[in-house]
């Protein structure tokens, strides 16, 4: 199976797979020392006998779980970018690994590590 691509084709797809995948382990990185961080100053800040207040500590776990989830996201779509550049090295990219047909040039364009045509991402969201 051919890829969809020739190489001097592919460089562009490549410097953005590589600058978003360089964005987001800078991210998770910061996000990761931002959740601990708060998990271990949580741990220590009542030091004092100050009882703390229920909607305080309501909000520091709100804020946790939105870390946590962002977190998950940010680690999801960093391994489809890792993804997609082994498919590029593969040669592979481009084409959907479920029916192995051409993804269409837009459909890159704006997801760059996406796997699927649009036609099996449409049967995936409609659970088929």
């Amino acid at each position: 199976m051919a890829g969809a691509f020739k190489s001097d084709e592919l460089e562009p797809f490549r410097r953005t797979l590589q600058g978003l995948r360089s964005r987001l382990t800078g991210d998770l990185s910061q996000m990761t020392d931002e959740a601990l961080r708060r998990n271990s100053a949580s741990g220590s800040s009542n030091l004092s006998n100050v009882p703390l207040h229920m909607a305080d500590v309501g909000t520091e776990n709100h804020d946790q779980e939105f870390t946590l989830g962002l977190i998950q996201n940010e680690q999801g779509t960093l391994e489809l970018v890792n993804e997609a550049l082994e498919r590029m090295n593969q040669g592979s990219f481009g084409l959907c690994v479920e029916c192995g047909e051409a993804i269409a040039r837009p459909r890159l364009q704006a997801l760059p590590y996406t796997k699927l045509c649009i036609k099996c991402a449409r049967q995936v969201e409609n659970g088929g």
